[in-house]
């Protein structure tokens, strides 16, 4: 029939895909909406070539109703402008391209009011899959954000988070503590033994974790407790919280971790507008392994987080909703590496 026999709208529709495949309206719609229903190889064929001849693209909500979901997954990062999520995300657009999905992304801010609101705006696109990789301010998932992932699982979506896990949903485990304290026995070995953390606000779990694990490490290698400072994840608060430090005194010798590299960048960055040398005359470390890190001068110690392998596997575990995924919740743990650069280069 050809383009002909398009609708008026001058866009095929669905209609115009089965009048010139020869089927029914209801045929059309199982081979071309996902549904589970069985359609003879010859007719899925007709189908498929009348939709690509007249330029036919799928109905997401007409999809949703037919799968129960849609071919969506949905990110909640905090901020995309900060590599680490930026570094999830990649991997979690890598997973969704294979599957054959559309990843929407969007960003709380670190605000639980907020990210209530997404999830349940969210929820009516009948997600595939729901990836929480924002940093939270407590381990556990509230009443009604956890009624709102309830209703997803129950509409057939599969809600992963990333972290040390939270109660009721599917895990990709990123073992911050344990990470950190490893960065803190190290760096005692290097013969560090006054330490300074800027962390974020109290209650961050991540920014808690980390801080908790570099205090163990440090101190069962013979170093002082930390000083810390609090400020927030962004390379402002880095330098803002450096600056506060830098007024209270530092001794020559000191390492300063940073809760994170964008974090202890910004740190180094105000170190030197002070005056003071980093990695000689104060120690420098991070927390992710970001590409910058090793782009700074001097290279920024860190702890290695394979932040596109997280994004992954947290992908599979919502396609696969624990389902022949190989992994599992458990066995989705990624193990974290120390890495030690010039901007930690040991006290004699």
């Amino acid at each position: 029939m050809g383009q002909t026999g398009l609708s008026s709208r001058g866009s095929a529709t669905l209609h115009d895909v089965a009048r010139e495949a020869g089927v029914s309206l209801a045929t059309a719609s199982r081979v071309l909406n996902g549904s589970t229903r069985k359609v003879a190889e010859a007719y899925r064929e007709r189908v498929e070539h009348a939709a690509k001849r007249l330029g036919y693209t799928a109905n997401l909500s007409a999809q949703a109703t037919a799968r129960g979901t849609s071919a969506i997954v949905a990110l909640l990062v905090a901020d995309i402008a900060d590599p680490y999520f930026g570094k999830i995300a990649s991997g979690v657009a890598r997973g969704a391209d294979e599957a054959g999905l559309v990843v929407t992304v969007a960003i709380t801010e670190r605000d639980p009011a907020r990210e209530l609101r997404l999830v349940r705006a969210l929820r009516g696109q009948r997600p595939r899959g729901l990836i929480l990789a924002a940093s939270r301010t407590t381990r556990e998932i509230g009443p009604e954000l956890a009624d709102e992932l309830d209703l997803i699982a129950a509409s057939g979506g599969t809600v992963v988070a990333l972290g040390d896990g939270a109660p009721g949903v599917r895990t990709v485990t990123i073992d911050n503590r344990g990470g950190a304290r490893a960065l803190g026995v190290a760096l005692a070995e290097r013969g560090y033994r006054d330490a300074i953390v800027l962390a974020a606000a109290e209650g961050v779990v991540t920014s808690d974790d980390r801080l908790a694990g570099f205090g163990e490490g440090f101190a069962a290698g013979g170093g002082a407790e930390p000083r810390v400072y609090r400020g927030g994840f962004s390379r402002e608060a880095g330098g803002e919280s450096m600056t506060r430090a830098l007024a209270d005194g530092i001794a020559p010798g000191t390492v300063v971790f940073g809760i994170s590299d964008v974090v202890a960048i910004g740190a180094l960055t105000a170190l030197r507008l002070a005056g003071r040398e980093p990695g000689g005359d104060i120690a420098f470390a991070g927390f992710d392994d970001i590409p910058t890190s090793r782009d700074v001068s001097p290279t920024l110690t860190t702890v290695r987080v394979p932040l596109e392998e997280v994004g992954y596997r947290a992908l599979r575990e919502a396609v696969n909703g624990g389902v022949d995924s190989g992994d599992g919740a458990d066995a989705a743990s990624l193990a974290l590496e120390v890495v030690l650069r010039d901007s930690t280069p040991g006290r004699a």
